[in-house]
């Protein structure tokens, strides 16, 4: 009976964080290489478990892309200044990140600048 009321404590305790082990790496993200872009917000996701900013920006061939920018989660954003309003689709922004390893327009933001010259990092 001891060794049953240890196991079901343990698969209980086992059960309750499993959601914190689900975090995924950041493994997709080159961080051997900075890229810039300059375009305007089409979005701003302000939701767990990561804020999203999707920018619209020409490429080197000036072709514009639809790049997703993975940010963190709500309560660093938050640390770092950044709310649910403090982007808006149309506003212009200069976003530095690490890109995506597969070539996809995306990456992992390091600082976004906005136009009136205010560095969120």
């Amino acid at each position: 009976m001891k060794n049953l009321t240890g196991f079901c404590t343990a698969a209980i305790a086992f059960a309750a964080a499993s959601p914190a082990l689900s975090h995924h790496s950041h493994a997709m993200f080159d961080h051997g290489v900075e890229v810039e872009i300059t375009g305007t917000v089409a979005d701003f996701s302000y939701r767990n478990p990561h804020v999203f900013l999707y920018v619209d920006a020409p490429d080197d061939s000036g072709e514009v892309q639809h790049y997703w920018i993975e940010m963190s989660n709500i309560p660093n954003m938050i640390r770092r200044g950044i709310g649910q309003n403090t982007f808006k689709a149309g506003d212009t922004v200069t976003v530095n990140m690490w890109p995506l390893k597969d070539g996809r327009p995306g990456g992992n933001y390091i600082t976004v600048k906005t136009a009136d010259g205010t560095t969120y990092e």
